[in-house]
């Protein structure tokens, strides 16, 4: 029977984020391919873009982490229609979808895609991100040439951590010393995701073309679990702060002394917290969401602040606790979880919102006590960097920075 679509664009459009998200989340992650007929019915019973586009992205939100699903019957022809479509966004997700259900030359024409630098650089990188979430080998191969264009820099050294790749370490590392700063920390993380690279990393190490003052702390605990000594040898004892987080809070609370952090320079103390902070938490409506949201926490008690910071691991909710997986091909992920369905599990890093893993590819993860958030982290700041940090997180509203 015809699906007839009488309702607007508004209403389609929550009707599909219900459906994909919520209710329909059940028929989503079965293999039964005729749930999505009727998807694709009321996609092709419509001329209106904006509710095609907005079934097509609810239909890919439910896909996402998938791979190997076969194309629900009527797909090729509709798929055909849409492909000239006068709407970029029904044209692009209809391309991602044909992905998925392994059409051939949907693959070839994103591979295409990649490699033109005419493109949107935006639109280049979502379609690398989904050719290497399908593994795709040939994507993975781009990604040394990929690499030396600013636009796709940071895609290209994350997208090894995806796709097992063997040239991986040489080129990272080769190229390390002329990325910026974001980028030297993507490459630090990558190479800490599987324990070939993180052999190379080493190497690196110990031949100083990587510092160790450039590897995080949460980033050195996945190194220690992945290579053991070996690793501890190069880089160091890991710091152990809660031994001494009495010592340490004594030592903040007098370098923050009331007239201390008066004096403190509150815009300068926001630049530290971009710095340092933001990519996991939220002040302000400004950060990341790995960690806790700061704007309504007790902020005003320097008890408070200084306990968190020196000793964070102390008392984690749950559900900002560390989960660490190991994938079937050897790729190691550490965040903290935002979704999970029956298909997939989406992590939240301090340097990548959504990092989805099929559970298909999940070969063991485990959930640690400990924060993301690393130990010691006032100890890399100045004296003056903590007092203005301080005076930052005690303001009651946001201020301007420098």
């Amino acid at each position: 029977m015809p699906i007839h679509i009488k309702h607007s664009a508004t209403i389609f459009t929550l009707m599909s984020v219900l459906f994909f998200q919520g209710a329909g989340k059940d028929v989503v992650a079965s293999n039964d391919v005729d749930s999505f007929q009727l998807v694709v019915t009321a996609v092709g019973s419509t001329t209106d873009t904006s509710v095609q586009a907005a079934l097509l992205k609810g239909m890919l939100l439910g896909l996402e982490g998938r791979r190997s699903v076969r194309a629900p019957e009527g797909w090729s022809a509709l798929s055909n229609t849409l492909a000239c479509s006068t709407s970029a966004p029904v044209r692009q997700h209809a391309l991602a979808l044909s992905q998925i259900f392994g059409d051939t030359m949907a693959v070839a024409s994103a591979l295409e895609c990649v490699q033109d630098s005419s493109m949107a650089a935006a639109q280049r990188c979502s379609t690398l991100s989904l050719l290497l979430g399908q593994q795709n080998q040939e994507a993975s191969q781009l990604l040394k040439v990929l690499i030396d264009e600013p636009a796709l820099t940071l895609s290209a050294i994350r997208g090894y951590a995806v796709v097992r790749n063997d040239e991986a370490p040489a080129v990272l590392i080769s190229r390390y010393s002329k990325l910026n700063t974001q980028e030297q920390r993507a490459v630090v993380e990558t190479l800490a995701s599987r324990k070939a690279y993180a052999e190379a990393l080493l190497e690196a190490l110990k031949m100083n073309q990587i510092q160790s003052s450039s590897i995080p702390v949460q980033v050195a605990r996945s190194l220690k679990d992945l290579l053991g000594k070996k690793f501890t040898n190069v880089y160091g004892a890991l710091p152990v702060v809660g031994a001494e987080r009495e010592h340490l809070i004594k030592k903040y609370k007098k370098l923050c002394k009331p007239s201390a952090v008066a004096a403190a320079d509150a815009s300068r103390g926001r630049a530290v917290f971009q710095k340092t902070c933001a990519a996991c938490h939220v002040l302000y409506e400004e950060g990341g969401k790995v960690g806790p949201e700061l704007t309504g926490a007790n902020r005003a008690n320097l008890d408070y602040i200084l306990l968190n910071s020196v000793y964070p691991s102390l008392d984690v909710p749950h559900a900002y606790r560390t989960v660490s997986v190991l994938t079937v091909d050897g790729r190691v992920v550490n965040g903290v979880l935002a979704e999970e369905d029956d298909t997939k599990i989406v992590l939240r890093t301090p340097e990548q919102p959504r990092v989805v893993i099929a559970k298909e590819d999940i070969d063991f993860r485990k959930i640690s006590p400990q924060s993301m958030m690393p130990d010691g982290q006032l100890d890399a700041m100045k004296p003056q960097e903590v007092i203005d940090l301080v005076k930052y997180l005690r303001t009651t509203e946001q201020v301007e920075l420098p």
